[in-house]
């Protein structure tokens, strides 16, 4: 038997049964019984403005899946280009799809003079990377006008590609150009996160730079972990602004103009900030205390979705052993584990669901690969450009309607103009 939920006008006793797929309900029916009667859902948190294939996750279970497959095989044996393409095309590539995939990334990791010498050097130094970013990716719509041919699917895969590859590019020539460094071009013989680190931290004038492999499957762990998050605050904006057929760096940099705001892509610097505050293993317990008085606040602790354990907190912090058997020793690192301990033991913070999110840890192995952490939220939108773009093709392939949320006016009714006024 089909589950349904019937809906009553108590107005006029008319009802209508609707069937309840996929644990949703579809408005329509209840726009034919109630025409001019809205839902009002401030943040959304209870709407469902689309469907998608891309990321499955389960809050109460601490589960995310891409495609199907389990956030915890990925960060295992996948790589982040694989990961791309899988979140790209449904399916996992083929070797000889996946080598062409890797080859075209490389071809399109360079970027132009104009905007990596005529933009970016023209920021100050102490510019956000973040605003600096957003801006160089507006700019390569310049470039590349045919990307307004959105309709086109073989050109957005083009267009695709390049804010794929060119997005560690630009954060590595943002990098240098805040470090007073010269840029150092990415290399076609590297795989992508050895790229990456490696424009970001060769020396002066340095084509190649020996890299640590523990540093990079860490990063490459990472990038896979924020590659999407199904239908979060940048996400929906880079799908808001793609609605209106727009190109995809100007989608992209409403998706990086989301993500800027602390609420959202800031979080691993907050936490930074607070290990920082408390500064020593015997001020933990006193910090935990505050927060439960409401003078202090936990930070990378819950999440809007997860009641569970975040899975990729789990994944990272696996990692720690890994990273940290490479570089210095880090006293914030024990300084966040006593918190974790302390903080799951208690009941105050269990019974609120307070378990550590994604961010609580990541700032961490952030800072001892050598990131300032000023570009922690760079090195977010690298990654999760992937998302972004697979949802923005997801959603012009399927022809859906620009976005166009309706509202509940609660201002003045109407009134006439004041003829004479004094």
């Amino acid at each position: 038997m089909a589950e349904t939920i019937t809906i009553t006008d108590n107005r006029t006793n008319q009802s209508v049964e609707i069937p309840i797929e996929n644990k949703s309900v579809a408005s329509t029916e209840w726009m034919r019984l109630l025409p001019g009667i809205w839902f009002y859902d401030p943040g959304l948190p209870t709407t469902a403005a689309t469907s998608s294939t891309i990321a499955e996750i389960n809050g109460n279970e601490g589960m995310l899946r891409y495609r199907g497959y389990p956030i915890e095989q990925l960060g295992d044996h996948s790589t982040y280009t694989e990961v791309t393409y899988l979140l790209l095309h449904g399916e996992l590539p083929t070797r000889e799809a996946m080598d062409a995939w890797n080859a075209e990334l490389a071809e399109r990791s360079p970027i132009h003079e104009q905007v990596s010498q005529s933009l970016i050097s023209t920021f100050q130094r102490d510019a956000h990377p973040m605003a600096m970013l957003s801006s160089s990716i507006t700019a390569l719509f310049t470039l590349y006008p045919e990307s307004r041919q959105v309709e086109d699917p073989e050109n957005r895969m083009i267009q695709v590609a390049r804010l794929i590859a060119k997005m560690p590019t630009l954060a590595a020539a943002i990098h240098r150009h805040r470090t007073g460094q010269p840029f150092v071009p990415p290399n076609p013989e590297l795989n992508f996160v050895d790229n990456f680190l490696t424009m970001m931290f060769a020396p002066d004038g340095a084509s190649s730079y020996e890299l640590h492999p523990s540093l990079v499957k860490a990063m490459d762990v990472l990038f896979i972990l924020h590659a999407d998050h199904g239908q979060n605050c940048s996400t929906t904006a880079t799908r808001v602004v793609g609605s209106s057929h727009a190109d995809p760096y100007s989608a992209t940099a409403a998706g990086i103009g989301a993500l800027f705001g602390p609420r959202h892509g800031g979080a691993n610097e907050a936490v930074l900030r607070m290990l920082s505050q408390i500064g020593s293993l015997d001020r933990v317990d006193d910090f935990i205390e505050s927060v439960k008085s409401g003078s202090g606040r936990l930070m990378g602790f819950g999440h809007r979705i997860y009641k569970n354990y975040d899975p990729r907190a789990r994944i990272i912090k696996e990692m720690f052993d890994m990273v940290f058997a490479v570089t210095a020793s880090n006293p914030m690192l024990e300084i966040a584990r006593k918190l974790e301990e302390r903080a799951l033991a208690d009941d105050y913070f269990v019974s609120r669901k307070l378990y550590p999110n994604v961010d609580f840890y990541s700032g961490l192995i952030y800072e001892a690969i050598g990131f300032p952490v000023e570009m922690f939220t760079v090195l977010f939108a690298i990654p999760r450009v992937s998302g972004w773009m697979s949802h923005w093709n997801e959603m012009l392939s399927r022809g859906e309607r620009i976005v166009r949320p309706c509202q509940v006016f609660t201002g003045s009714p109407q009134r006439d103009f004041p003829v004479n006024r004094e």
